[in-house]
């Protein structure tokens, strides 16, 4: 009775440790990313797509962005416990073992490729180059100034990756929506970057404000909000969506507006706000607004 009485131990252990998994793949951050890949589906499908193709986008998302998110926390894990900023995450505090994360990250990926399979043959075939960059993106800051940008291209997977699940193609369209989604992330990591300036230099870890400084991280940071916003401005008049879709951008980008003018590069102490989980909402309420558009 020994085996059975091991399962149930190791089942009891994996429910009650729910929370800590939750926590350690940052739930809040996937709910912004969610969003966009909603967008891409429902405008890929004009409407809303089968109910099977919506179940396994949001399995594959679910799957991918727990792939990435646990491959991240174990690639980091020795400078997430140096820095004083993360060093309250889950690996770093012993909340979580090395192995659990990366069982996570193989859990992710099963779940990404088998969600991906059922949606058709482009879909699953692009899976593995998806899988390999949401991984290999978490090495760019070793190597280069870019990977700011690298990390806003993963997220923008998201909404491209949707509207090849609904319509087995790529086209030019999700592209300017993935590109969207690109500049509205690759922004925000600039600015979360500004407050380890003094951590990376000294740990040799690379990335636009180290390269460039603050003050010009701040700008290239509006540079890329003024792009995305632009870039769904013209999403809406490229697909010629109705006035619902634009009073949802003009909600995103008031909050892009209002958050670049709230950060100032010589008070680095405001970039700890918690408004920055409000994306999510702004993300969901954009989403929502895109839905009305398409089917009022």
């Amino acid at each position: 009775f020994e085996q059975p009485m091991t399962i149930a131990a190791m089942s009891v252990r994996v429910i009650i440790r729910v929370p800590y998994y939750l926590g350690s793949i940052r739930i809040w951050e996937s709910l912004f990313a969610l969003p966009f890949a909603y967008m891409g589906m429902v405008l890929a499908a004009d409407g809303w797509p089968l109910l099977s193709t919506f179940i396994w986008i949001t399995l594959a998302m679910a799957g991918a962005r727990t792939l990435a998110m646990s491959a991240n926390r174990y690639i980091h894990r020795r400078e997430d416990a140096a820095n004083p900023r993360t060093a309250d995450r889950h690996l770093p505090k012993g909340l979580l073992k090395p192995w659990e994360v990366v069982a996570m990250a193989v859990v992710g990926l099963g779940v990404f490729f088998f969600a991906a399979s059922q949606l058709n043959p482009l879909a699953f075939a692009l899976a593995p180059v998806a899988a390999i960059y949401v991984v290999l993106y978490s090495y760019a800051k070793y190597h280069t100034w870019a990977c700011n940008l690298l990390l806003g291209w993963s997220l923008a997977i998201a909404p491209a990756g949707a509207w090849v699940a609904v319509t087995g193609t790529l086209e030019p369209q999700a592209v300017l929506l993935a590109f969207a989604v690109a500049a509205w992330a690759a922004g925000f990591d600039i600015l979360y970057t500004c407050s380890d300036y003094e951590f990376d230099g000294k740990y040799g870890i690379h990335s636009i404000p180290r390269r460039f400084g603050i003050r010009a991280a701040f700008h290239i940071t509006r540079v890329l909000h003024f792009l995305s916003a632009a870039s769904l401005l013209a999403l809406g008049f490229w697909m010629d969506l109705n006035y619902l879709y634009y009073i949802g951008w003009g909600f995103a980008v008031g909050l892009l507006v209002f958050e670049n003018g709230f950060l100032k590069p010589d008070d680095l102490s405001k970039l700890r706000a918690p408004f920055f989980k409000y994306n999510s909402g702004v993300s969901m309420l954009h989403l929502g607004f895109t839905i009305l558009a398409l089917v009022l």
